[in-house]
C-alpha cells in the first residue's frame, strides 16, 4: 500500500505560487475542483510531516489519513488574501492532528510511552512536542505567526526559495528550474532570504528571552 501511495505522490504536479493564487481565488469563488486541484497538491507535505514520526507501514498510513483531515480543516479556515503561505499556515494544524491522534491511540492500545515503536523511537518522543506548557504553546504559535508575516516580507523570489526548499523539500537544482535561474543565484537568493528574516525576528526573540 505504501509503495503504491509513495508511487501516485510522485504524479502529483508542483504548483507554482501564481498557480497556487489562482486556485484559491476560484476556491473562494465556490470552484470545487480548484479546491480538489489545491488539496491533492499538499498531500505530499502530509506525508513529509507524517513520515517524521517514522512509524510501520500500517500506522503511517493511518497518520496520513489524520493529517488529510487536518489539512482539510486548515483549508477551511486559510485567508489567501493575507499572503501567508498555506504550506506555513497548515503544518502546526496537521502535525497537531496527527499527535492528538497518536496520543489516543496509545491510550486506546494500552501501552506505555517508554514503549518504543518499530523504528525503536520512544514513544515519550515521539509525542514530546505535545508536553508544552499552555504558554510554551502561545509562544511557538506567536513565533510561527512571525516567521510567517517575515516570510511574506520577503522578495517574491526569496519568497518561493525559502517555501521550496525549506517546507516543500524541493532541491536547489528544482527551485532553479523552477523559477528559471541558475542554482547558484537559488543559493544567494537563500542566504538573502534566511538573513532578512533573522533580522525581522531578532527583536521579537529578545524579547522572548527577557520575558
Amino acid at each position: 500500500m505504501l509503495k503504491e501511495y509513495l508511487a501516485e505522490l510522485q504524479k502529483t504536479p508542483l504548483l507554482t505560487r501564481e498557480e497556487e493564487t489562482a486556485l484559491w481565488q476560484r476556491y473562494a469563488g465556490g470552484d470545487r475542483e480548484a479546491y480538489n486541484k489545491l488539496m491533492t497538491s499538499y498531500q505530499p507535505l502530509v506525508f513529509k510531516i507524517a513520515a517524521g514520526f517514522k512509524l510501520p507501514e500500517p500506522q503511517l498510513m493511518e497518520l496520513v489519513q489524520e493529517g488529510m483531515l487536518g489539512l482539510l480543516e486548515a483549508a477551511e479556515r486559510y485567508d489567501y488574501t493575507r499572503g501567508v503561505a498555506f504550506s506555513v499556515f497548515a503544518m502546526h494544524r496537521i502535525r497537531g492532528r496527527m499527535l492528538d491522534f497518536l496520543q489516543q491511540d496509545g491510550e486506546d492500545r494500552g501501552f506505555s510511552l517508554d514503549d518504543t515503536n518499530s523504528a525503536g523511537v520512544a514513544w515519550a518522543e515521539v509525542l514530546a512536542s505535545s508536553g508544552r506548557t499552555p504558554f510554551e504553546e502561545a509562544e511557538l504559535s506567536m513565533l510561527t505567526d512571525r516567521v510567517a508575516q517575515a516570510l511574506h516580507r520577503l522578495p517574491e523570489k526569496e519568497q518561493q526559495v525559502l517555501t521550496g526548499i525549506y517546507l516543500e523539500d524541493r532541491t536547489a537544482a528544482d527551485m532553479a528550474d523552477s523559477i528559471h535561474v541558475s542554482q547558484g543565484h537559488i543559493y544567494r537568493l537563500q542566504k538573502r532570504g534566511v538573513k532578512r528574516i533573522r533580522g525581522m525576528l531578532s527583536h521579537f526573540i529578545a524579547d522572548l528571552k527577557r520575558s
